[in-house]
């Protein structure tokens, strides 16, 4: 077997890997909080006299369930495709189909058209979690594991505060939003210069070569898909699926809501208090996604992840419970839900590669991040109906999925401790 230790990357090649990882989980992130700021302005151009609040926010559920079930899927089926062509190529397809779909956005003419290309925008967007995440972990060495899973979950809200920080300046209106949609095509460049250019994972080179020699003395054969359903990996995938699901769930069916709710309450007083007060909740979710990880390691990765579920659901029911748009305290405390709630997207990047060897490691991670936003989807349908039956009210939809979070306090015990294994992602 060759050794992944006589093919190690130099630094300035590792730098460039983790650059770019970084780079598509930015503009992933970008489009994950692209809608919830445009959703409304694109309704009321596209429906013109038939909107109403209620459809508004019917939409607003629909638009987010289309790009959570083509992340679903897209995570999934590029996470294989990682496994099988290499990483790199993976996530430069990956970038590809997000930003070209994001892009023709802008020349939509129906709801319908828009809801297509959502669904689109997630397969990529699904597609570039697992395999940057791969990639930079099996690309830097294990003391370095916790900042490298940091950067990637911060990256992905720092470009939704991008986003934050673009609308506020530039106001997305039912009169002026396809411009956003145009721009959003410009990661398109990244793609291209990730397939064209960055290194392969030496770990993903090694485990092809171990493979294929093995294959030659008809001793093996390259790991499959329903491997991961089948025992010893069947509890791992199945722990992981549900440890991905609960902070995804929690997100889009409580936490995402904030932003419709200010956009409603100030859109006559203040057009760009919702991108003031998405910019709070970004900035507080690029810390508390770097810090998830060291989190993970200060407290062990099950205590850590009960102690965040609790603050969590704690923090969302005050931010919808406690305050209101415009109140003093409303900004300070969507900081804070933000840091608290996203403490589990950079403890995810650190746990859920331990669990997979690395001929399936892009597919068992794929899988175990992006099945929950299958989940998502359906409850956001579901939140969507409830919203409508509770006569438009976002403090009341936001409050009652916000107990999806406490789910996560009685999963994690059920799950292995991690943080008594030796693992080394380099090879397995």
């Amino acid at each position: 077997m060759k050794s992944v230790d006589t093919i190690q990357l130099s630094r300035a090649a590792r730098i460039f890997v983790l650059l770019a990882a970084v780079c598509g989980l930015v503009f992933d992130g970008f489009e994950l909080g692209l809608m919830p700021v445009a959703s409304l302005s694109v309704s009321k151009s596209l429906l013109g006299d038939g909107y109403t609040k209620e459809l508004g926010g019917d939409w607003f559920a629909r638009f987010t369930a289309a790009l959570m079930f083509g992340a679903a899927l897209g995570g999934i089926l590029f996470g294989r495709l990682g496994d099988i062509v290499g990483r790199s190529r993976a996530l430069g397809i990956s970038i590809l189909m997000y930003s070209i779909f994001a892009g023709l956005g802008a020349y939509v003419e129906t709801q319908m058209q828009m809801l297509v290309l959502r669904f689109l925008v997630g397969l990529g967007v699904g597609g570039v979690w697992p395999n940057a995440v791969a990639l930079a972990t099996e690309c830097w060495p294990d003391k370095s594991r916790p900042t490298v899973a940091g950067l990637m979950g911060a990256a992905l809200n720092f470009g939704i505060w991008l986003l934050s920080q673009i609308a506020k300046n530039w106001h997305i209106t039912e009169d002026s939003w396809r411009w956003i949609f145009q721009l959003s095509a410009a990661p398109a460049l990244l793609g291209l210069g990730v397939l064209a250019l960055l290194p392969e994972s030496p770990a993903w080179l090694a485990s092809r070569s171990s493979s294929a020699d093995d294959e030659k003395r008809g001793r093996a054969k390259p790991m499959s898909l329903s491997t991961l359903f089948r025992p010893p990996l069947l509890r791992v995938t199945l722990m992981g699926i549900l440890l991905g699901s609960i902070p995804l769930i929690g997100a889009w069916a409580a936490s995402k809501w904030m932003i419709p709710w200010a956009d409603s309450v100030t859109k006559d007083v203040l057009p760009g208090y919702k991108a003031t007060a998405q910019g709070y909740w970004a900035a507080g979710a690029v810390l508390g996604s770097f810090m998830g990880a060291r989190v993970a390691v200060w407290l062990g990765r099950r205590v850590a992840y009960a102690a965040i579920s609790i603050g969590a659901t704690a923090l969302t029911m005050l931010m919808f419970l406690g305050t209101a748009p415009l109140a003093p305290s409303f900004l300070p405390i969507v900081f804070c839900q933000a840091f608290v709630t996203t403490l589990f997207f950079g403890w995810l990047p650190l746990y859920l590669p331990e669990l997979f060897p690395t001929s399936a490691r892009a597919t068992g991670v794929g899988i175990s991040y992006n099945t929950g936003r299958f989940a998502t989807a359906i409850g956001v349908f579901l939140t969507g109906a409830l919203f409508t039956a509770l006569g438009g009210s976002y403090v009341a939809v936001g409050a009652v999925g916000s107990v999806v979070y406490s789910l996560g306090a009685i999963a994690i015990w059920f799950a292995p401790d991690n943080s008594q294994l030796e693992t080394r992602l380099g090879g397995d």
